[in-house]
């Protein structure tokens, strides 16, 4: 059975969005066929002078927009800046003209996450947020259904537009069960999706 790759993308700062990166690459990597291939996006800096080392030095391989073309599927991950995704991520969009031109990602599925330090800390700005450049890429934007009982008892992250994480002020809170177990259904839903979109 040959394997399909699903991108995992996403941009950490203090590893919480990373470890919800990781667990979603797990449901991915629970269904059949679907491989998960985990990517980062380089810090960027208000100082035009400061730049990031060419590889990082520890996780995931940065991005390159040649992943985009080569999956069938997407998770798009980032901490929350104020309501939205953090810079660096933005800049990975921002620059994705060329792809957008070439339809690379047109009818390939998706599905956002985001971690953010307090309860009500914008979770569901990010994600809606997120959605829209994937949108203008003409991807089909997934979200997590209500039949998991989880999104009902979780009091910390989970919502129907993507699988959030509350990370508390510290941003050390650990990922909680019911997290846990949304992550990877949401990679589940995504990689199922995803195969019967290319067998269609």
């Amino acid at each position: 059975m040959s394997h399909h790759d699903i991108l995992v993308l996403y941009y950490s700062r203090y590893g919480a969005t990373r470890d919800l990166a990781r667990l979603i690459a797990e449901g991915i990597e629970s269904v059949p066929g679907a491989n998960a291939r985990l990517r980062t996006v380089p810090a960027i800096s208000t100082v035009c002078e400061a730049t990031q080392a060419a590889v990082p030095s520890d996780g995931a391989p940065y991005a390159e927009y040649t992943d985009l073309q080569e999956c069938i599927g997407l998770a798009l991950g980032s901490p929350t800046r104020f309501g939205n995704m953090a810079a660096p991520m933005k800049y990975f969009w921002d620059g994705s003209s060329s792809q957008w031109l070439g339809g690379a990602l047109i009818g390939k599925p998706a599905c956002v996450f985001t971690s953010t330090g307090s309860m009500h800390g914008g979770q569901e700005s990010t994600l809606l947020t997120m959605m829209i450049p994937l949108l203008h890429h003409g991807m089909l934007v997934l979200g997590l259904p209500y039949s998991e009982p989880d999104l009902m008892s979780s009091s910390t992250g989970g919502s129907p537009y993507g699988v959030t994480h509350l990370a508390h002020a510290a941003g050390n809170a650990p990922i909680s069960p019911e997290e846990q177990r949304l992550a990877i259904a949401q990679g589940k839903r995504l990689a199922q999706t995803a195969l019967k979109l290319i067998e269609a």
